[in-house]
Order: structure tokens, then sequence, then C-alpha cells
């Protein structure tokens, strides 16, 4: 039996790829599929099927082009309506080399989600293994929400249904092999460690702890934020996305290129970290650090609109655009490196400014007019914040900040800075002048000794 674990960094995506003998399937591929083909090459197998957890929310599927390529079929649940594939039933059975594969309904996370459980035929006939989706995570379960408050007592319900009743049973020895690890958006709590069995996670996992209707009730009220571009994505894995063999490499630009692109509306992202963005950038920029792109590039960069990126050296370019495309973004027109070309040629540069942890004391304790914005999650500023800030998530500042914030100066906070660059950006953006990045966060703060507030 071949079996293979598949991490996309930065979305937390796991992909699988499972053979045996000369015949392999990949369920759930991240839409960068060569991984997959190069793996059966190696393996001396060919990928017979594709199958798919559910429609995903979070990335673009690759199974249209993982398909294009290797001529395998594509299976996927009975919801949406997929205008692609084949529709399973619940318990349909595939075979692959000596490996058996049960296709379960597992509702919950969406109506359609399927679990897939791998029986290798040459020891047994129980289950090895078992691809869940988003329907069990390690120290986790799947959301319940993306039906809207009207479905969401109905999804909880059915994904209590799914694990309790169809995907435990399978035996506590079965090895999980769930859709998703740690800093994915589809969990809230999945733990770092990616390998777990459905025994550990019965006597472990803390939401299997609970009643079924305190299962539901902690569902019902359990709080997510759903970035913008998760419809595009639901767009494009119910009628599947454009295919990547026809997409040309972004160019390296000169500076009149990258501005004639500008006027022309393209938006310009800045991975550089939050020091090297602050200090100088060109005017627009969202600031984006390189890791977070496939996080926080869908709470702000339109679809419509050509993508320029200023990348802090070239070896980068190719990490940028892979985690662009696996979301959707296709249009990357083109990067430069640094902004010293920028200025060189006498093209404007605009700043923000740079405060550290005792700056920001120094100006809270003897200034009234500065306002300190916290852009961190509502469960992170619940935990614990600084005395006298304002609240918002950097995700919605680019539609609600001018409910909260005046024009008087303003210092943006996270945990570390990468996220307060990105949101002193987008004020910047709406025409906020005086703002300024607090480097090293919450973190700084609390290491230099500073009172908290703790809920």
């Amino acid at each position: 039996m071949i079996f293979k674990r598949i991490k996309a960094e930065g979305l937390a995506h796991l992909s699988y790829f499972i053979g045996s003998e000369n015949e392999a399937v990949v369920i759930d591929p991240r839409r960068d599929c060569q991984i997959y083909i190069d793996t059966a090459k190696r393996g001396e197998t060919n990928i017979k099927y594709v199958f798919e957890t559910h429609r995903n929310e979070d990335y673009v599927v690759g199974s249209l082009e993982l398909a294009q390529l290797t001529g395998a079929e594509i299976y996927h649940g009975p919801w949406p309506d997929f205008k692609y594939g084949n529709k399973l039933k619940d318990g349909q059975e595939f075979y692959v080399g000596k490996l058996k594969v049960t296709a379960i309904h597992t509702p919950g996370h969406t109506p359609g989600c399927m679990s897939y459980a791998v029986v290798d035929l040459a020891s047994g006939e129980e289950a090895v293994l078992v691809c869940t989706g988003d329907a069990l995570f390690v120290n986790d379960v799947g959301r319940t929400d993306f039906g809207g408050l009207v479905k969401r007592r109905e999804w909880s319900e059915n994904l209590y249904n799914s694990i309790f009743n169809k995907l435990l049973p399978l035996g506590d020895h079965v090895i999980l092999c769930p859709a998703h690890g740690s800093g994915s958006v589809c969990g809230g709590n999945i733990a770092d460690r990616e390998w777990s069995t459905l025994g550990l996670e019965r006597r472990m996992n803390p939401l299997l702890q609970l009643s079924k209707e305190q299962f539901v009730e902690h569902k019902i009220n359990e709080h997510h934020e759903t970035s913008p571009y998760f419809r595009k994505m639901e767009q494009y894995n119910l009628e599947g996305p454009p295919v990547l063999s026809n997409l040309q490499e972004p160019k390296l630009l000169s500076p009149a290129e990258f501005q004639k692109l500008i006027d022309k509306d393209a938006v310009v992202v800045d991975t550089r970290t939050p020091p090297a963005f602050g200090s100088a950038h060109i005017n627009g920029s969202y600031s984006i650090w390189l890791g977070g792109l496939p996080l926080f590039a869908g709470w702000v960069l339109p679809y419509d609109q050509p993508i320029l990126l200023v990348l802090k050296e070239k070896d980068q370019l190719e990490t940028a655009v892979k985690y662009l495309l696996r979301i959707g973004y296709d249009l990357i027109e083109g990067y430069i490196v640094g902004v010293e070309t920028w200025y060189t040629e006498a093209l404007p540069l605009n700043r923000l400014g740079l405060l550290s942890v005792q700056e920001l004391k120094t100006r809270l304790e003897k200034s009234n007019d500065l306002t300190l914005l916290d852009v961190r999650s509502d469960e992170e500023w619940n935990s614990e914040h600084i005395d006298g800030a304002i609240h918002m998530y950097v995700g919605l500042l680019e539609e609600h900040i001018n409910e909260i914030l005046t024009n008087q100066t303003t210092a943006v906070i996270c945990s570390i800075g990468n996220r307060a660059s990105l949101g002193a950006s987008i004020l910047q953006r709406k025409g906020y002048t005086d703002i300024h990045v607090v480097l090293g966060g919450m973190f700084a703060w609390q290491n230099a000794g500073y009172t908290i507030t703790r809920s």
C-alpha cells in the first residue's frame, strides 16, 4: 500500500495519494497538482480516481486539472449540483489494486460531505484509514455555519450523527486523515499534531466528549470569520476553475511598466516584512507578508483586476504565485524586487510610522490624540487586550473602519506586527495619513511586562 499525505502550506490543506500495485487515487487534490503526477511516476502507478470530500470554500480544488492530465475519473457527494464529475451514492465501493475504498455520506459541514474508508484487502476486511474531509479533524470538528443561521442546528446535528454513527464505528484502530491541519480557517482549534486515529479522537477530542445537545449548542454558538473570497471558491469548486496550463508566469517589470499597469487599475501587493514596508512602499500597496497571502489576500484583493507583486527577492516569486493561484487569483501580471529601482527612478513612495512597544506606552500615557486599533481576531481580543484600545478584525477594516475610527493619529497592533501592517496599509488606502504599526505587537507588549486586560 502506498500512502502519502501532501500539505499545502499557508492554507493547512491536506490531500492524500493512496495506491496499491499499479493503481492510485487522490483525495482532495490541490490546484497545482504536479506533485501527484510525480508521486505516481515514482511509484509506477496510474491515478485511477479523484475523490472530493466536499465543495471546498477555502481553496481551489485541483480535480479537473489532475483529471485532464491523467484521465482519472472524478467523484464527489450529492450536494451541491456539481457541473463536472460523477455523483456518489452512500456505500459505493471502488477497487484500487488490493485496496477497497468505500464512500460514506457524512453530512454536517455541508450536506454533501463524503468520507472515504480504505480497506487493505491484503491484510483483512477492516478499514485501516478514513479520509474525513471537514467532518472530523485532530482535536476538532468541521464548521457548520456555511448554511447560515437557519441551517445551523440541522447541520450541527447532522455532523454529530455522521461522526458518532458513521465514522467512529469504523473502529478505534482506524487512522484519521482529515482535509486540514492546524492553521486552517475550516476549524477553530485543530491540533498541531497531524497524526491521529478514531480511537484517539473518541477519547481525547474535546468536542467528542460532549453530549449531542452540548455538541449542537457549541456548534451553533461557535464563531468563525467568513472571508469574501469563499464565494469565489464555492463558484469555482461547483463549476470547475480555469486550467492552470493556460496561464503565463508573471514577468519582472521595469518601474515604468509597473506604473503603467497601476494606472490601468492593477492592485499592488507588497510581500515584504512590516519594517521594510513601513520604511518605504509604493503608494496604494497592500502589505501582505509572504506567509500571509493564503489567509489574507482573499479579504482584500479583487478577482477582476490585475495583481502586481513587490517581493523581497526573486526566489519568492514561485511561492507567492502558488499561494495566490490556490485561492483563484490568476491575473498576476508581474513583479519587482524591492523598491530600490522605484525610488532611483524618482517615482513617489509612501511610508508608515513604526512604533516599539516602549514608544507606544509612552504615547498612550502622555497623549490623548492616539487611537490604538487592535486588528486581531475576536477570540484573541476577548482573551486579552490593552486597556483603551478599540477592536476590529483586520479582514473587516476595508468595509467598516469608518464606523469606528476618526481622523486622529492611529497605532495598529496585532500579535506580532504582520496583520497590523496589513491593517495600516488598508487605512492608508482609505485616506488616513498618520498611521503607525506597533512592531512586535502584543507579544512584545507582554514581554516588556506591560499591563493587559484579560476577559
